[in-house]
């Protein structure tokens, strides 16, 4: 299938490591060009062929300056990806408030400042990460569930009001992704009870890959989903049980 991507510009945030990286590596293996800004952003830490960027994405200054930046070095944007998460899954106030700057106001912050950018382009398209904590209860219920859940209608409120302005918004909730440096192999090793309580919930037996998600994320993304908009794609091996209408 040809996904339309060669050319295209790209922004994605937290694209060193796990759904980010694989997201931005990707798009660039379809020929898209690709920003990607994570906290912090070292040498070798992104993919080759990519603007790397060290950006807090819980400052909106910050994050818009980027975003105009990247639009200027790129030529304009053709897409966004907001995959930043702060992972704040225990309800103290101060995850509360983490979770609410860096994974709603973070995602919202992204789409504001690269719509007029999106408007401009000749399909624009928003791709936010969610979780399967999003659409059911459970260990992160909390903050992290909350947000994620903010975050898929947020997305849809978007669709309804770009369908006709030529912007495409969706969403993809992830479950368990299981990568090096990631959340999982840590619970593995200091919480191997729970780890072993999230893997047989999963008919599979297994977790996902960040590169099983990033497909999802790149075929959204591309003019092969061009009338694909509002929607929440689940990349859960079957993990959640709600029937999802």
């Amino acid at each position: 299938m040809e996904l339309g991507l060669t050319g295209k510009r790209f922004l994605v945030t937290g694209g060193t490591r796990g759904i980010g990286r694989a997201v931005v590596d990707g798009l660039l293996a379809e020929g898209a060009a690709v920003a990607y800004c994570a906290r912090t952003v070292e040498a070798g830490s992104g993919a080759e062929s990519a603007v790397g960027t060290a950006v807090d994405v819980g400052d909106p200054a910050a994050l818009k300056a980027w975003v105009d930046d990247s639009a200027a070095a790129l030529g304009g944007i053709d897409g966004v990806v907001a995959n930043v998460s702060a992972l704040a899954i225990a309800g103290s106030p101060e995850n509360w408030r983490t979770s609410f700057d860096v994974d709603l106001m973070g995602t919202i912050g992204l789409v504001e400042a690269a719509l007029p950018h999106l408007l401009s382009a000749d399909a624009g398209s928003i791709v936010t990460i969610s979780s399967v904590s999003g659409r059911e209860i459970d260990f992160a219920s909390g903050p992290y569930g909350t947000m994620k859940a903010a975050i898929i209608h947020y997305t849809q409120g978007l669709a309804f009001n770009l369908a006709g302005k030529g912007v495409r918004a969706n969403t993809v909730s992830p479950g368990n992704t299981y990568f090096p440096g990631g959340v999982w192999p840590s619970i593995e090793e200091n919480d191997p009870e729970l780890f072993a309580t999230a893997l047989a919930l999963n008919p599979t037996g297994r977790m996902a890959t960040p590169q099983e998600v990033a497909n999802a994320v790149v075929f959204l993304s591309s003019s092969a989903a061009s009338f694909v908009t509002g929607t929440n794609l689940v990349v859960d091996g079957a993990l959640t049980r709600g029937v999802q209408f």
